[in-house]
């Protein structure tokens, strides 16, 4: 099986000291830092872009930046996010016609490619040729724009779907995971997970981490049996 990642979702942190704050949640145990970019039109919340995911890049050297592409049309993103260092390129299968020449545009600029559902979407909507194509496919269990909602239960059986299907694949929960959330997802078969205010916002962010972290291999293993 899949191991466990946790990608801290940047959206919740401080912007004003962005690099200072990826640097912190590497230090804490983040291999991914989940990179929220919304264009105001596929969402109507605007965050950042390419020239702020390039800063980052500098400023922090090796990050992965595990890039939730919230766009209107992402086949025009992809250039520029390679540009800025984007290590895995997460796209939503509602905003695009053509998944697999996208996977393979985002192949082709050697970044990861990840396909995005949305709640309302069903997980059949990621058929097997673009699940096989893809390197990771993200469930999410808020609707995109914003941060900060309550998570939505009636989305974790697409994770327990597309496991079935997908079992090595990396799955993604992304909305409204932490501590109290974390446990039907890890059991659902998800290995990468979105947290934002609940690791931004704890005392003790690496402990935070640790305990998803561990929470998701006890999972895993019960799968690998």
């Amino acid at each position: 099986m899949p191991r466990a990642i946790i990608s801290p979702s940047v959206l919740a942190s401080d912007f004003g000291q962005l690099s200072a704050e990826c640097k912190r949640m590497i230090k804490g145990g983040a291999e991914w830092l989940h990179m929220d970019v919304m264009d105001g039109h596929f969402v109507p919340n605007i965050s950042m872009g390419a020239p702020i995911l390039s800063c980052v890049y500098k400023g922090v050297p090796g990050i992965f930046m595990d890039c939730h592409m919230m766009v209107a049309q992402p086949e025009k993103w992809v250039n520029d996010i390679a540009d800025a260092g984007g290590s895995l390129y997460c796209f939503h299968i509602e905003a695009t016609s053509d998944a697999i020449s996208l996977i393979n545009a985002i192949h082709a600029r050697n970044m990861k490619a990840g396909v995005a559902i949305s709640p309302d979407t069903p997980s059949t909507a990621i058929t097997d040729e673009i699940g096989a194509a893809a390197d990771m496919l993200l469930v999410m269990t808020v609707y995109p724009g914003r941060g900060g909602q309550k998570f939505i239960e009636w989305c974790v059986p697409k994770v327990a779907e597309l496991r079935a299907r997908f079992p090595e694949k990396d799955i993604e929960v992304d909305g409204g995971v932490g501590p109290k959330t974390i446990d039907i997802c890890a059991d659902a078969g998800s290995n990468v997970i979105v947290a934002g205010t609940a690791i931004f916002n704890a005392p003790n962010p690496e402990d935070v981490i640790t305990s998803l972290k561990a929470t998701v291999n006890t999972a895993q293993a019960r799968f690998s049996k």
